[in-house]
């Protein structure tokens, strides 16, 4: 094969394959490319399927950025986008929490995509600790997405989550509606970033202020 054409097909190759995710983020590691095709051919849900994994790895990066914290995006990527894995391949033990069931089981997911395993430790601490009432540790990547899912729970978008998990059989949506007030009370006092503290605060005066529109427009729940 002639340079030129030994050219073409590295060119061909490189254009065949996804450059960033749909909101941009860069794959710049054919590791990363692996496990996006994985997250989005398998895990498809609305509360956590793959977009919430966007959501929180972009986040988390806003999150280090406005703290100055210095964070190794290759553990963020993976953590990122396999911390809520067991929702999609559960472990055999199925009582097992969902952030210590993909930290154990997304070490073989990475080390046949190609990930750099001496990384490996830091993205089970980040899978482990990322949910609101879960405890990070002190690495920067595990606090910051920490920060990053638990703000995910508020807002509009947290609103979203949670009624979308109702389900076309349930009698009303106030479970999930009772739930949210939790978080408005419960979420903002765990997060640990400052960015994350204005920014939950923010949040959570808007998931505040969608519930009590809510309450209003049901005659006070009654109606729900």
């Amino acid at each position: 094969m002639t340079f030129a054409r030994s050219l073409v097909a590295v060119v061909l190759l490189a254009t065949a394959q996804p450059q960033q995710t749909a909101t941009g983020i860069p794959l710049d590691a054919p590791w990363k490319v692996t496990i996006y095709d994985l997250a989005r051919s398998k895990f498809h849900h609305p509360a956590w399927g793959w977009q919430h994994s966007e959501r929180n790895y972009r986040i988390a990066l806003e999150l280090a950025q406005g703290d100055g914290l210095r964070v190794d995006t290759d553990v963020l990527f993976a953590a990122a986008f396999l911390h809520d894995m067991a929702a999609f391949m559960p472990c055999q033990d199925t009582k097992l929490e969902h952030g210590e069931c993909a930290a154990q089981e997304s070490g073989a997911i990475l080390q046949a995509a190609g990930f750099p395993m001496v990384k490996l430790p830091v993205v089970q601490a980040a899978e482990r600790g990322h949910m609101y009432y879960s405890n990070p540790g002190t690495q920067p990547e595990a606090i910051v997405l920490h920060d990053a899912d638990s703000l995910d729970f508020l807002g509009e978008i947290g609103a979203a989550r949670m009624l979308s998990l109702v389900g076309a059989n349930a009698e009303s949506f106030a479970r999930a509606v009772k739930t949210l007030r939790t978080f408005v009370h419960d979420i903002p006092p765990r997060l640990i970033t400052k960015t994350a503290q204005k920014m939950g605060a923010r949040r959570a005066a808007a998931l505040e202020q969608f519930l009590d529109a809510l309450d209003a427009e049901t005659f006070g729940g009654k109606a729900m």
